[in-house]
């Protein structure tokens, strides 16, 4: 059996969900890391055993590498996955798809013409919650969505951004809350109601004003192609990190989402389905499925076709969000495109 070698470019806070998912896949291996910063590049090759390299083109040409996965800073993400998709190298990228339009638009055709494939970390898609609300609403039984709602009310300190200041600018997050934690969440709900047609939103800094330039709240409403409604709201100003919600409302049911999923069908009867739990050295909030995309990818990868979260996938949630910044910021169209 081939053993297919893996790259991990960026080895901050999110690899480590990457690094734990190819150690325990069949038929793969690390072969490489690549970090800007000396110190984590140092840490990562000693933990792993690997060589490590200061910039990814060198990775790329000593290494060959059959799959990378890009856990940079947002900024980095579409030049990087561009230089390996041209060079016919499989390409996993942790969300958002790019930090503007334009390079994510640029990455999305470099993706159309190359022969390698190219997967978005949208991981809670596969969340056992997820899947059973899609084949729910799928099937037709639940009858036409009426509406949805949606909540992220977390929790980030100053400290958050001080200990990785690109997560606070424009330039190298290309947004604040809605670019690098609710996004997810965006991503559920139009995957799960149905793509956009509508949106008039809002964003702003309630909390964090002294540390950060981007927004810590933000709230929409948006209309779907189904003719269904939703409403949004989303902070960083909670006490806590609480679970995320997302309800949906059908003719014949409402779904309910608060780590587990509650179907309340209009005859009375009530349905639960269980979110799955994993032991992982990653942080409790990027849910528990990154294993399952990762996995998922690299069993696809003899498929014909695009993987089915790929750039253009991706776009639709940087588009919503980045329409909600073109909302709020129309003095600094620049910045937040």
């Amino acid at each position: 059996m081939t053993v297919l070698k893996a790259a991990v470019i960026g080895c901050g806070d999110v690899s480590a969900v990457h690094f734990e998912a190819i150690a325990k896949l069949d038929g793969a291996r690390l072969a490489a890391v690549c970090d800007a910063d000396p110190a984590r590049l140092a840490a990562a090759t000693a933990a792993y055993g690997v060589p490590g390299f200061s910039d990814h083109l060198s990775l790329i040409e000593a290494i060959g590498p059959d799959v990378v996965h890009i856990t940079t800073p947002h900024n980095k993400h579409a030049s990087i996955a561009v230089d390996c998709l041209d060079a016919g190298v499989n390409v996993i990228v942790e969300k958002p798809l790019a930090h503007t339009l334009a390079e994510g638009n640029r990455l999305a055709e470099a993706a159309k013409g190359s022969a390698a494939k190219i997967g978005v970390c949208f991981q809670n898609r596969y969340n056992a919650t997820s899947q059973a609300m899609h084949s729910l609403l799928s099937s037709g039984e639940l009858g036409a969505v009426v509406g949805a709602s949606a909540t992220v009310l977390w929790h980030r300190d100053a400290d958050y951004y001080r200990s990785r200041p690109w997560r606070g600018t424009w330039e190298g997050g290309g947004g604040g809350l809605m670019m690098n934690q609710a996004i997810h969440t965006v991503d559920l709900l139009q995957w799960l109601v149905g793509d956009v047609t509508s949106l008039s939103g809002n964003a702003s800094t309630r909390f964090l004003g002294e540390t950060i330039e981007v927004e810590d709240t933000a709230e929409f409403f948006a209309e779907h192609a189904n003719g269904a409604r939703s409403v949004f709201y989303a902070t960083l100003a909670n006490a806590v990190n609480a679970p995320v919600t997302l309800d949906i409302v059908t003719e014949k049911a409402t779904l309910s989402l608060r780590g587990d999923l509650t179907v309340t069908y209009a005859d009375g009867r009530v349905e639960v389905v269980p979110e799955r739990v994993v032991e992982s050295g990653g942080r409790a909030y990027w849910g528990v499925s990154h294993e399952l995309l990762i996995s998922d990818f690299y069993a696809r990868l003899a498929e014909e076709g695009p993987f089915w979260i790929d750039p253009a996938e991706a776009q639709k949630s940087l588009g919503i969000v980045k329409e909600i910044y073109r909302q709020s910021y129309p003095e600094m169209t620049g910045l937040v495109s």
